[in-house]
């Protein structure tokens, strides 16, 4: 991936009140996960000034992704009443409070003697007259897609005090053709459902891709021998290596925080299913789990020190705990219904998960302990939680009653910004990079 590189612009001294300051003020959006956002926090994105489209270009995009995370609410450029024409000037700032816009995005695009882009920006706390970042960054024209991610990435942290995820990626499964003859390839895009592109050609089903949290790297499971296979690909070089045959796999694999192992659940000789891990360098494997029941989709706590996984030892699925060498398994779910695919949030505070309950499936969250279950999505079918790098924000995905196939949706914490994702085609299975390096 072509390098962006990035500096930090000198702050603006400003007279306010007669006072010389440029400290920073207090983040302007406070996040409640139990109570949401009522009121989104209003905002002026102004179009970076260019010499051709770029400025508008990433203006726009910066202005859909704050607008997405439901956190912010740009106003229509229409009720700018100031003309911003040197955006390295202080703004009138009486002009931005009259439309009630609290914070304002001012920025520039101009094109290198090398060929490469600037996009540089500012961020104005208007109520309080100063400013609160500026940035630079230089990259090729083909990564100001990227640039833009990355502004509004800084306007987010800046405001929220929380790191943003718009400049990620999802890698998912493409599904195309008729029903009874559905074609799986391996597809990724940005988060927000641009530049999608193909990694796998469909002669063969890819399913369940996962990312490693430290590279630019996949695990995925294939039937191109007709038994599963494990699989690592190196998404910018298209490098792929066969991990092993694995005839008795029940869930596909999920890296270890350290990139070094992934976990998995197989199906042995004896009958039963149990969770085994695999060391990616020496290839041996390590058995977790000796229950007779299905014990089944695993997933790492991001300290490495814990497994969430799902068993049906009690009489039906439930989730459970246990340590990362199998020790002290308990189980954390008491609720009514069927638990899967737990996945272990980012932050490490809360375990998202999958819950058939009343003719329902669920995607919800609870904390790692089993206390505080929350429902934030129901649906005829729906499945796969998958967790932004900043673990504020889910993807899944659902399939409504009566359509042709599934599709993808994000929701925010709060269960009350539920938002559609582009795709080609129908799309399941997504998983989240980490933040772009």
């Amino acid at each position: 991936m072509t390098a962006i590189f990035k500096s930090v612009m000198l702050a603006v001294t400003l007279a306010v009140a007669g006072v010389l300051t440029t400290q920073p003020a207090r983040a302007l959006v406070e996040i409640d996960v139990n109570k949401g956002v009522i009121e989104p926090l209003p905002i002026a994105i102004t179009e970076f000034l260019s010499g051709d489209t770029l400025g508008k270009e990433i203006s726009d995009i910066v202005a859909a992704d704050l607008q997405r995370s439901g956190l912010f609410a740009p106003i229509d450029r229409g009720a700018f009443i100031e003309k911003i024409s040197n955006p390295d000037a202080a703004p009138r700032f009486e002009d931005w409070k009259v439309i009630n816009a609290q914070a304002l995005v001012t920025g520039r695009v101009t094109q290198e003697s090398d060929g490469r882009v600037r996009a540089e920006f500012r961020l104005w706390d208007t109520f309080a007259g100063q400013q609160l970042v500026g940035e630079q960054f230089f990259a090729s024209k083909a990564n100001t897609r990227r640039v833009a991610h990355i502004i509004a990435d800084a306007i987010y942290e800046r405001l929220t005090g929380e790191k943003g995820y718009f400049d990620t990626r999802i890698v998912f499964i493409d599904e195309s053709g008729p029903k009874n003859q559905r074609k799986k390839r391996l597809a990724i895009m940005d988060q927000d459902g641009a530049n999608a592109r193909y990694l796998s050609d469909g002669r063969a089903i890819a399913l369940t891709p996962r990312f490693s949290p430290n590279r630019q790297e996949i695990t995925y499971m294939s039937y191109e021998s007709g038994q599963p296979q494990v699989y690592l690909l190196q998404i910018e070089t298209g490098q792929r290596e066969l991990v092993g045959n694995f005839p008795g796999m029940t869930f596909a694999p999920r890296f270890s925080p350290d990139g070094q192992k992934v976990i998995m659940s197989l199906l042995r000789d004896d009958g039963n299913s149990n969770i085994y891990t695999l060391d990616l360098r020496s290839r041996t494997t390590t058995r977790l789990t000796d229950s007779s029941a299905i014990d089944t989709s695993p997933s790492y706590s991001p300290d490495g020190t814990q497994i969430v996984f799902t068993s049906d030892r009690g009489g039906r699925a439930q989730i459970y705990v246990m340590n990362a060498d199998g020790s002290n398994q308990r189980r954390i779910s008491f609720g009514d219904g069927s638990y899967s695919t737990p996945v272990w949030s980012p932050r490490g505070d809360l375990v998202a998960f999958t819950k058939q309950s009343g003719g329902e499936f669920q995607i919800g969250v609870m904390r790692t302990d089993g206390s505080g279950e929350r429902i934030l999505s129901s649906g005829f079918s729906q499945e796969g939680p998958t967790w932004a790098p900043n673990g504020r924000v889910i993807m899944f995905f659902r399939q409504p009653a009566g359509s042709a196939g599934p599709r993808l949706f994000s929701i925010d914490l709060t269960g009350r910004n539920e938002q559609p994702i582009a795709s080609p085609n129908f799309a399941s299975d997504p998983a989240w990079s980490p933040l772009l390096e």
